[in-house]
């Protein structure tokens, strides 16, 4: 497991596990390139997030969640 930051919540919903992941994404047909959305996940829920997002043809980037990003 990743180490996380004390207080940030997975995402996913019903999940109250540690994120340690954050999930950049946006909507093309209504975000410009320079707006992107953050989700959190914790180990578990980071591969689910992320396909999800990326099912629906949204840009998507993964990358570790630290104090710097947070």
């Amino acid at each position: 497991m990743t180490e996380g930051l004390p207080g940030t919540q997975c995402s996913r919903a019903g999940c109250r596990e540690l994120a340690v992941w954050r999930v950049l994404w946006r909507n093309p047909r209504i975000h410009t390139e320079d707006r992107r959305k953050v989700w959190v996940a914790c180990d578990e829920h980071v591969g689910y997030l992320r396909e999800f997002l990326a099912a629906r043809s949204f840009p998507v980037e993964v990358d570790a969640l630290s104090e710097a990003g947070r």
